[in-house]
């Protein structure tokens, strides 16, 4: 191969990727960097005011980038998104299915309404989301690439979180269900697994300094992750770099799982 051609394996010009809750966090950062790496966004949240700095961001590095608003834990408004890009004329062959939240509780207190809360929308909202996605190339019968947002609770169990573990690891199975179903009609599923990552969703966490040193403690690269850590994945398994990959799940860790 020449350096073009592998460059070539990384250029995402010509995609355009569905990044969902693209306000903060691993979604904001995936998305610019799917954006540095050519391709144009369609950026969704709850609150669509929240993601207009991140589109002017987008636009200055001369992609196209489209601002809906989008609450994953209701199938309505999952269908209502598909919808508006449908009239609107819009299509992506690229999905960061990445909205979700988490709250830390002993798993005595977990009560219905929590448990819907985290797994209606980290693993129902990620499902219907994907569905939607799927239906809309297979019916142009284009090749896409969906890139699921797991968590180290894909593979171990975490106190505190029951709910959000059982949805992490339904993320898993729904990456290797749909690979089966998808991956011949040219849609390969994949999903990330990042471990230890402040962000506003595992703040509280962080709170606590006595479990930073602990979990530091089990990093075998004796550091939490930095964002950007997630970025050369995200590119990888969105382009064609990735083009025999489907059905897996990628680590970006430090070491931990490979060290416990």
């Amino acid at each position: 191969m020449t350096p073009e051609s592998v460059s070539a394996l990384f250029d995402l010009q010509g995609s355009t990727a569905i990044v969902t809750g693209a306000s903060r966090g691993i979604g904001q950062t995936l998305a610019t960097g799917l954006a540095a790496a050519g391709a144009d966004l369609i950026l969704t949240a709850r609150s669509d005011s929240s993601l207009q700095d991140l589109s002017a961001t987008v636009k200055s590095m001369g992609r196209q980038c489209h601002v809906y608003p989008l609450d994953v834990m209701h199938t309505a408004s999952i269908e209502q998104l598909f919808t508006a890009l449908k009239a609107d004329g819009i299509t992506a062959d690229i999905l960061v299915n990445n909205a979700g939240i988490e709250q830390v509780r002993a798993s005595v207190d977990v009560d219905e309404e929590l448990w819907d809360s985290i797994n209606n929308t980290n693993l129902k909202g990620a499902f219907f989301v994907a569905q939607h996605f799927a239906r809309a190339l297979l019916a142009s019968g284009r090749p896409g690439s969906i890139i699921n947002m797991g968590s180290l609770t894909s593979a171990v169990g975490v106190p505190g979180a029951t709910a959000y573990t059982c949805s992490k690891s339904g993320i898993l199975g729904m990456t290797r269900a749909l690979s089966t179903e998808w991956s011949a009609r040219g849609i390969r599923v994949n999903a990330m697994g990042p471990g230890y990552f402040r962000t506003a969703l595992t703040e509280e966490f962080y709170q606590d300094t006595q479990w930073q040193d602990a979990m530091l403690a089990k990093i075998p690269m004796q550091r939490f992750g930095n964002l950007d850590d997630l970025v050369g994945l995200g590119v990888f398994l969105a382009g064609s770099a990735s083009a025999y990959i489907s059905g897996q799940i990628f680590y970006v860790d430090g070491g931990y799982l490979a060290a416990i």
